[in-house]
């Protein structure tokens, strides 16, 4: 018989009880991060991994790899690249790990910005 493939999380703390401890703090430190910066978003469980909406619409998220976490914030990196130096980056999401966090300055700026945005949209 076939191993039976274990279920997705279905919440945030289901998904971050299933990594490592240092990941899972890691990633606890930018869960808060991003709901002091966003509170009015809403946390999900979206394409798999731990997100946020507003307004509906997916925001922005977060996510674990064997030997990484990757911050997954859209397109809003410009302007980041010497803080960024030495991360992992690819269009819209950055790799860091638990011993070499994103800079706060980083995250509050993306945050806010994409924030921004989505109001704006919504504004329209």
């Amino acid at each position: 018989m076939p191993a039976m493939k274990a279920s997705p999380a279905a919440t945030i703390d289901e998904f971050l009880a299933g990594l490592p401890a240092d990941q899972r703090d890691a990633l606890e430190i930018l869960r808060r991060q991003i709901r002091a910066l966003a509170p009015e978003a809403v946390e999900v469980i979206a394409y798999g991994i731990p997100g946020y909406r507003l307004h509906g619409r997916y925001l922005l998220g977060f996510g674990a790899a064997k030997n990484h976490c990757s911050f997954y914030c859209g397109t809003r990196l410009r302007g980041y690249q010497a803080e960024l130096e030495g991360y992992g980056t690819r269009t819209g999401t950055i790799h860091f790990t638990p011993n070499k966090p994103i800079p706060p300055a980083v995250i509050e700026g993306i945050v806010k910005a994409r924030v921004a945005d989505y109001e704006q949209r919504e504004r329209r």
